[in-house]
């Protein structure tokens, strides 16, 4: 079963923002949420990076860890979702989250913060695959039509990869290898574990070396 991720070349991202208007348009998401956003890292440095954030579907997601009434759950790809039903929107996720994912509507009474929304990697949610209450709550389910989240397909530069880790993990540690450099990967040990997408495994030791 393929463990679905996602990695940001930094190298690549040119900050067109194509992701971001990709992911508005497929699931149309209300004004003031924003599932995807690119942000720049050391802006006016020389050697300043940009790069595609959304939620990672942590590999030990705090969000899970934090919710006080359970809505979320991870599916057999490896997806982090959550259900609007369950959600009461305490905040507690987006205080837990070092990725700044879970997002609340902007509109509404002041100090209610309502359903929380984020990346679902074009996953849906609990209801019935490409139901009309799927869409209205979480968007257009591509994987249940065979197809990768809509943001890294629009990627122009195909800077932010997605799809099953151990490709993805590949398809960059090779980059790496032919460009030479650039092997550090944004978020990729905080979401999935502490080895960076384009570092070799580690060598087992020895038969008879001690640890």
């Amino acid at each position: 079963m393929a463990r679905m991720k996602f990695v940001c070349d930094s190298e690549r991202c040119i900050e067109c923002n194509g992701c971001v208007t990709a992911c508005k348009n497929e699931h149309e998401v209300p004004w003031g949420v924003n599932r995807r956003r690119v942000v720049t890292l050391n802006d006016g440095i020389p050697g300043e990076k940009s790069i595609s954030v959304a939620c990672m579907h942590c590999s030990d997601a705090p969000c899970m860890a934090v919710c006080p009434v359970n809505c979320f759950y991870r599916t057999d790809e490896g997806v982090v979702l959550h259900d609007k039903d369950i959600c009461i929107g305490c905040g507690y996720c987006s205080y837990a989250c070092p990725f700044g994912a879970p997002q609340f509507p902007s509109q509404g009474t002041f100090g209610v913060r309502g359903k929380m929304d984020k990346c679902t990697f074009c996953a849906g949610g609990p209801e019935a695959n490409g139901s009309q209450a799927e869409f209205e709550k979480y968007g257009r389910n591509r994987l249940a039509e065979g197809k990768l989240p809509a943001c890294a397909e629009m990627c122009s530069t195909k800077a932010l990869l997605a799809g099953d880790g151990d490709m993805v993990a590949d398809i960059f540690r090779n980059r790496v290898l032919q460009r030479g450099k650039g092997a550090e990967v944004w978020g990729w040990g905080t979401a999935y574990g502490s080895r960076q997408a384009g570092q070799p495994e580690a060598a087992a030791p020895a038969k008879g070396a001690k640890s």
